[in-house]
């Protein structure tokens, strides 16, 4: 199928038949061109702002004499991260059923900048610092994502 094209009309050469149209933009038209030529270069600026994602697992071995208190720091750490810094996107702390001090923290940051604020924050300091001691053993692992979705907020 070819198709040819007029500066002055739009002209369409189709299966063999030769078709003529003037093209007139009305003002609602135009407008709308408008809407769809911004909203093409704003999908394009969050696919890439998707792409700069910093999304990690941190799987931990805690001491189980201090589970507990390990839990309660994580807890609070991540809700002060949560509320206080825009580009952490989603952190969840959850542990392995059958072996509870198996921990396992996922994170998401809207950049590598980000994950670097959150990393000098005074609060991850201090869940470091605390947490030091009840950790037996840390695996950091840098992830790429296949798919994501969410229904709402856990």
């Amino acid at each position: 199928m070819h198709v040819i094209k007029s500066l002055s009309m739009r002209s369409y050469l189709i299966a063999g038949v030769f078709m003529t149209r003037k093209i007139v933009f009305r003002p609602p038209y135009l407008l709308l061109l408008i809407i769809i030529f911004f909203m093409s270069m704003t999908t394009n600026s969050v696919i890439a702002q998707k792409q700069d994602r910093v999304i990690r697992i941190a799987r931990l071995v805690i001491d189980s004499a201090q589970l507990d208190s390990y839990k309660e720091a994580l807890t609070e750490g991540i809700n002060a991260a949560i509320a206080k810094e825009p580009g952490v996107l989603m952190l969840y702390g959850v542990f392995d059923r059958e072996h509870p001090t198996h921990v396992t923290v996922f994170e998401i940051y809207a950049s590598a900048s980000a994950y670097q604020a959150h990393r000098e924050t005074d609060h991850f300091k201090k869940y470091k610092t605390t947490t030091q001691h009840m950790v037996k053993s840390l695996v950091l692992e840098d992830m790429a994502p296949i798919a994501m979705g969410s229904k709402s907020k856990l």
